[in-house]
């Protein structure tokens, strides 16, 4: 039985208490939660042997499959550090990240291999890389072989603590990726649900709790749609995990609406998790396109989160699918979860203000009525990896209490809830990604023919947002059209980063203190269209 609420020590319990139950569909893949605690052991053995011990981090660039829980849950029994990989990454953008995370061990997907190998000799911390075979047949003759190391004998159990952290990688406040730390405890509590999504009980008061959490679970199936190396995706995860569900990943590697009804149907799924509108417009029109197709009656409930989820698709999809439940998720890599949103008038939805919600102003607390950021206190991170300016930013004591101070603006209501207004910067959401438009205009301007540039993001009827670059040129040099400017900064970008509107301006316009004006920026792009 658990001891603590460290994330090891919560799921031996789980597979303590239904070692038969299957864990895991992925493909032909199917697990028990029994098998899925074996497979951690050995792989954490073979880690060990390889020189890989407590504290160190470990990153997990890989692909929906089996190996991505199994990696992270031997890295939480060695008493290591996971963190995300966007596979999406650029060299650049990999090497920052790498090196942001002291990267000691990666475990990769074998398509990934020489993409890992070409930035190896910018990581003097990095002492052990795992190829995991995915398919793709490419050799990775520097990596340690994955099955061989899953193989182990094991040797744990290994010593481990409340203090133990988990890194996840957002895009940070500064458009480069900042690991966020998470004690296990708070990741339970915020991120996972306590454990109490899914049984009678509610969430975990004592870490024995767990016992009874997943002997009475509710006999589901989830499937979570995104890939989990966004951590959205692992808090679904996570929060199925410690009720002893039953997880179905998509291990295709883009996202097809027809291989997913095509699995729900096949597989009886009771739960599904998407990413607002990028998902949720394919999700319908698929069914549009195919009445009858599915026998989707096991559906009780489809859940969005990261993303605008419009009011129309909602109906659309609770049409489409009237056993179904429609939930609309609200949260942050810094935050955890937020609670579920309620429409909104006037901003983009609402949520509940509550002892551990409220809207600070400049060091305070809001006053009803009043525009700030939304803040969280209780179980949160604890600060940015490696950054403590940035930590000082967004972690600040207010009254005495440590809250994280989101950037999401919003107001304080006089009905008890907060009014959310998007994001107080100048973020761009596409699809779920976070992107900043500092990150992008840095990399255009190494562009030869570009002078200046400022990125902003303008509607997009699928993706939420899409970006559109503005441009100023160098004297005497040749436009660029969209897809040679693609093309040249396809290195240091990744794809969901790049510009799908260029605009040729014959200035940025800047404040006097050197700020782009991205309000004149929005206006233009919007007017003008774009050109390709």
């Amino acid at each position: 039985m658990a001891n603590s609420f460290h994330l090891a020590d919560l799921f031996e319990s789980v597979a303590a208490t239904a070692p038969d139950r299957l864990a895991l569909i992925c493909g032909d893949a199917r697990l028990t939660y029994a098998a899925l605690n074996a497979r951690a052991d050995a792989l954490a053995s073979g880690l060990a042997a390889r020189g890989i011990s407590r504290g160190d981090h470990i990153g997990l660039y890989l692909q929906n499959g089996p190996a991505f829980l199994e990696s992270f849950i031997a890295a939480v029994k060695l008493g290591a550090v996971p963190f995300n990989v966007n596979y999406r990454y650029g060299a650049d953008e990999l090497r920052h990240l790498f090196a942001d995370a002291d990267a000691a061990c990666i475990i990769h997907g074998a398509q990934y291999g020489s993409l890992l190998d070409s930035i190896r000799g910018d990581l003097p911390k990095l002492r052990l890389t795992v190829a995991v075979a995915d398919g793709s047949g490419a050799a990775c003759p520097l990596s340690a072989d994955y099955a061989a190391l899953s193989a182990h004998a094991p040797t744990g159990p290994w010593p481990r603590d409340a203090d133990d952290i988990l890194l996840s990688y957002t895009g940070g406040t500064t458009g480069l990726p900042k690991g966020v730390m998470w004690p296990h405890k708070a990741f339970v509590f915020a991120c996972a649900g306590g454990a109490g999504y899914f049984n009678p009980h509610g969430v975990l008061v004592e870490p024995g709790d767990i016992v009874s959490r997943v002997a009475d679970a509710y006999p589901l199936k989830i499937f979570p749609l995104a890939p989990l190396m966004h951590m959205a995706a692992m808090w679904t995860t996570w929060s199925a995990l410690l009720n002893g569900l039953t997880i179905i990943l998509d291990d295709g590697a883009h996202f097809d609406a027809v291989r997913v009804f095509d699995t729900v149907e096949r597989e009886a799924v009771n739960l599904i998790q998407f990413v607002g509108d990028a998902m949720a417009i394919p999700l319908r029109d698929t069914l549009i396109a195919n009445p009858g197709r599915w026998n989707l009656a096991t559906i009780v409930n489809l859940g969005s989160g990261g993303a605008v989820f419009s009011a129309a698709l909602k109906e659309d999809l609770k049409n489409l699918i009237p056993t179904a439940s429609i939930t609309d998720g609200m949260g942050a890599s810094e935050t955890g979860v937020s609670g579920m949103a309620a429409p909104s008038k006037d901003g983009v939805m609402r949520l509940p203000a509550h002892d551990g919600q409220k809207v600070v102003v400049d060091g305070r607390f809001a006053a009803v009525g009043e525009m700030g950021y939304i803040a969280t206190s209780g179980h949160t991170p604890i600060g940015y990896y490696g950054d403590a300016q940035k930590s000082a930013e967004t972690f600040q004591t207010v009254e005495g209490r440590l809250w994280v101070v989101s950037g999401d603006a919003g107001r304080l209501d006089d009905d008890g809830m907060i009014t959310m207004f998007g994001r107080g910067s100048t973020s761009i959401n596409s699809g779920g990604e976070k992107i900043f438009p500092e990150e992008v205009e840095e990399v255009l301007r190494t562009h030869d023919a570009i002078y200046d540039a400022v990125v902003v993001g303008v509607p997009d009827p699928r993706w939420g947002e899409q970006v559109v670059a503005l441009v100023s040129l160098c004297p005497g040099a040749v436009a660029p059209d969209l897809a040679q400017l693609r093309d040249a900064v396809a290195g240091s970008l990744a794809g969901y980063k790049m510009p799908r509107r260029l605009i040729i301006v014959d200035q940025v316009l800047r404040s006097p203190a050197g700020k782009q004006d991205y309000r004149w920026a929005k206006g233009l792009a919007l007017a003008a269209g774009g050109t390709a």
